[in-house]
């Protein structure tokens, strides 16, 4: 039997679980051809700090975290979602727990390990791994691939692009794939950055002082809502879990107003009657500095923040200081470079994908992964999706090649 010729163009998540799907039969031969010098860079990123697999949050609440895109995604999730990913990295060697804010995390907490027994697998189904080969477009059906000694043309039954956005370039997703798939009539979505930190000139005093410094146990809300946790004072601006958290809303306010505003919470633990009772009580001789730490517990970074934010707060009254702490307005200018950011939104549109995960401008040509327009919260929704939709698209192309 003659088996159809699979070309895998992108060497990430999302590649390598089409790949996996497609080589388990034997009707297939799967070449992937990755630009860098290894495979699953930005895997091996995310995982020095403990790679964040999935989340364990109840399933219904875990497929809504994709905002517009929630829909498109649903059946891929329902195929491959959390507990299947559990299950995939537990047959690679890799045992799971459940953190305290509900992200699961291999037990090795290292992304090394599960990347080479997952290579190791493919390379077992016999597929075959061609590193620094880089699309540089299509020709007459043909994938043009540049390595360091020639340009190849490739063909293919079927070709599936998961080149990743435009985040981190320096590992790979630097979106130099753009230009060749419009001239292909192919819709795209400008790149924006998601899951990332913000912008905010500090006076110079604060910044030299309070750089680097996080900022504990405080709520954040949004057109988000509202969250908990913490973030960090940067040269720049703010950064950190609470602020991915709200990042999509807050880019989202730049570019409609000019600029967004943040309402943290300093004190989630108190009421605001009671905050105001407090700071009624403080000898209105001391310092405020004095009134802010004995009454609400503030001092350091979190009382700094409210004279940057509020340089009147001293002269304010005891409820409307209290009200202040409650809702502290931090306002913020713009994103931070898309380079830095955690992942990107933007990139092929949902509608010039059909449900095979095909591009309906090119027949045989599919798609999968962060190079497609949609955004997820930090917490193992990415990469969840990007397995997910890798084994979707997948699927599709078994459809479409046993189709056609």
């Amino acid at each position: 039997m003659d088996r159809k010729t699979v070309a895998i163009l992108g060497g990430g998540p999302a590649g390598l679980a089409a790949a996996e799907v497609l080589a388990a039969s034997a009707r297939f031969s799967v070449t992937v051809y990755e630009a860098m010098p290894t495979i699953g860079r930005k895997f091996l990123l995310a995982g020095k700090s403990g790679l964040n697999i999935t989340h364990s949050e109840p399933y219904a609440l875990f497929a809504e975290r994709f905002g517009t895109a929630s829909p498109m995604l649903r059946p891929a999730l329902d195929a491959f979602g959390p507990h299947h990913v559990r299950e995939w990295a537990r047959g690679l060697g890799a045992e799971t727990f459940v953190g305290t804010s509900g992200r699961v995390f291999p037990t090795a907490m290292k992304a090394s390990p599960l990347l080479r027994a997952w290579r190791a697998r493919l390379e077992a189904l016999g597929v075959k791994i061609l590193t620094r080969h880089r699309f540089t477009g299509f020709s007459g059906g043909s994938a043009l691939i540049g390595t360091p000694e020639r340009t190849l043309r490739i063909e293919a039954d079927a070709f599936l692009l998961a080149f990743g956005g435009a985040s981190w370039p320096r590992l790979g997703s630097d979106a130099a794939w753009v230009s060749g798939l419009r001239t292909q009539g192919v819709d795209i979505a400008p790149f924006r950055p998601a899951n990332c930190g913000f912008e905010r000139a500090w006076s110079a005093t604060f910044q030299e002082r309070f750089a680097g410094e996080p900022v504990k146990a405080v709520a954040a809300t949004s057109m988000a809502g509202r969250h908990q946790g913490e973030f960090v004072i940067t040269r720049h601006g703010v950064e950190g879990s609470l602020i991915y958290a709200h990042a999509a809303s807050l880019r989202d306010a730049i570019e409609r107003d000019g600029l967004a505003v943040l309402t943290l919470d300093l004190t989630p633990d108190r009421d605001v009657a009671r905050l105001a009772r407090d700071l009624a009580r403080q000898d209105p001789k001391a310092s405020f500095a004095n009134r802010l730490r004995k009454a609400a517990g503030l001092q350091g970074v979190k009382a700094a923040l409210i004279r940057e934010c509020e340089p009147d707060a001293s002269r304010l009254s005891p409820e409307a200081l209290a009200a202040l702490v409650k809702a502290l307005p931090l306002r913020l200018d713009r994103p931070r470079p898309i380079a830095e950011a955690i992942s990107s939104a933007g990139g092929v549109r949902l509608d010039a994908i059909d449900d095979r995960y095909m591009l309906k401008a090119l027949p045989g040509v599919f798609a999968a992964g962060e190079m497609l327009d949609w955004e997820a919260p930090t917490g193992g929704y990415l990469l969840t999706a990007c397995l997910a939709m890798g084994r979707a698209a997948a699927y599709g192309i078994e459809d479409w090649l046993t189709r056609s």
